[in-house]
């Protein structure tokens, strides 16, 4: 009787044939999900659900067998319009897919299917990572890495070394001094010998004696006794780990209205999502500023309703302040991410960006920017000859070679595709862009 193990598999469907078809039709299943990506809430970002791919996009290997060739006319059974030789009509153009009829044109349905969280996650997070993930240390470290290390006496079956172990039995049957098996057969036939020719007792006593000895001293000593067993014996050490913390740094002040903060909101929630999902230790720290800027837990970063006037500096003290507390440069990859409508106390512009260019960006891997704005139309795009908001001037006035990059999203739309910019895989640091 054979046993096999379905439990992991999605109920009804074949898991192994699963993976074959989304790794054919991988291109194309993940522009489905980017596309999709974009109508969803915060609460279902990171959900799986039902994507849809052009059916012409899917190639399914078919084997046929043929005597002739290959191509092969047939009509099949139960047809009543057709006989051998007629030739079928095209379908009509956009067939399964519009709404009016049209006398010509061809066209295929979309095809249709749910992915699980854990496929929509991989496949929409796979090609992104944070930038310069550099500094590595071992103190504290959860992780670890097995290397081998000589052999020992006893371990799992699994981990046998059978070179090893026969090394050690011919050591042993060699000092011993066990009968080899091509000489004990040697003697037996000798023996034989002797009988069929009569005669020899003497000699025969003498070769049965040594016969009977052998074969006591090949049972007394066998060919792989347990003492010659060895495995191999696997050390663990602990792996140096990259360490890093992400301060999520959003404006909660009265000139951001419900739909920018909806549009930051938005982004921290991916954001969150990024980081949990592909690195594991990755501490996330969440600061809400408004005239005062305060560290929060992420309850109250995303759901809190308090509100204020603009000190955007606030914020960056914040973060410096933390950062000396907990997070040492020498041991911690360091990240921010900001979000604001651009709206700034004019006197604090100076001081925000001497604090950005002096204190954060020396210390920070990469440090993102998001301006988020009002979209009037909702439909259309931001306009890209809308004035700049006193921030973002300020913000332009750093450095192209500082690990800095800005972006504006006026639009939820417009969140995915400006996070995959900022979080892409690179292989070089971005710098400061409008």
């Amino acid at each position: 009787m054979h046993i096999i193990d379905r439990r992991l598999n999605p109920g009804g469907k074949s898991f192994a044939n699963r993976q074959r078809f989304l790794r054919r039709a991988r291109a194309q299943v993940r522009k489905a999900v980017r596309e999709s990506s974009s109508h969803r809430s915060i609460k279902d970002a990171g959900k799986g659900g039902e994507v849809s791919i052009p059916a012409g996009g899917v190639h399914e290997p078919v084997l046929r067998r043929s005597s002739e060739g290959g191509v092969r006319d047939y009509v099949l059974p139960g047809n009543k319009k057709y006989i051998a030789g007629d030739t079928i009509p095209r379908p009509e153009q956009g067939g399964g897919q519009g709404s009016r009829a049209s006398d010509s044109g061809e066209g295929e349905d979309e095809f249709r299917f749910a992915l699980s969280d854990e496929e929509y996650l991989d496949l929409y997070l796979e090609d992104l990572e944070l930038p310069d993930l550099a500094k590595r240390q071992i103190a504290g470290a959860h992780a670890v890495q097995w290397r081998q290390a000589g052999f020992s006496s006893d371990g799992p079956p699994a981990r046998i070394s059978v070179p090893r172990t026969l090394r050690h039995s011919l050591s042993r049957r060699i000092a011993l001094k066990r009968p080899k098996p091509e000489e004990t057969q040697a003697l037996r036939e000798e023996i034989e010998r002797l009988e069929r020719e009569g005669g020899h007792f003497d000699e025969l006593i003498k070769l049965r004696a040594d016969l009977e000895l052998r074969v006591l001293r090949s049972k007394r000593i066998p060919y792989i006794d347990p003492v010659d067993v060895r495995y191999r014996r696997l050390e663990s050490t602990p792996k140096p780990i990259a360490r890093a913390v992400m301060f999520c740094l959003m404006d909660v002040s009265g000139s951001m209205n419900e739909h920018m903060k909806d549009l930051a909101k938005r982004f921290y929630s991916l954001l969150y999502l990024f980081l949990n999902r592909r690195y594991e230790h990755v501490d996330v720290v969440f600061i809400r500023h408004t005239h005062e800027a305060q560290e929060v837990d992420e309850q109250t970063f995303f759901y809190s309703r308090e509100t204020g006037g603009t000190v955007v500096s606030t914020a960056l003290f914040k973060m410096e302040e933390i950062v000396r507390a907990r997070y040492p440069v020498s041991d911690w990859n360091i990240y921010a991410a900001q979000a604001s409508d651009g709206d700034n106390t004019s006197s604090d512009n100076a001081v925000v960006l001497q604090q950005l260019r002096d204190v954060i960006l020396p210390i920070c891997q990469y440090y993102a920017y998001v301006e988020v704005g009002m979209d009037d139309e909702e439909d259309a795009p931001a306009s890209s000859g809308e004035p700049s908001t006193n921030l973002w001037r300020a913000y332009r006035r750093v450095s192209d070679d500082a690990p800095f990059a800005m972006r504006k999203v006026r639009h939820r739309r417009d969140i995915y595709p400006v996070f995959r910019e900022l979080f892409s895989k690179r292989p070089e640091g971005v710098g400061a862009d409008a």
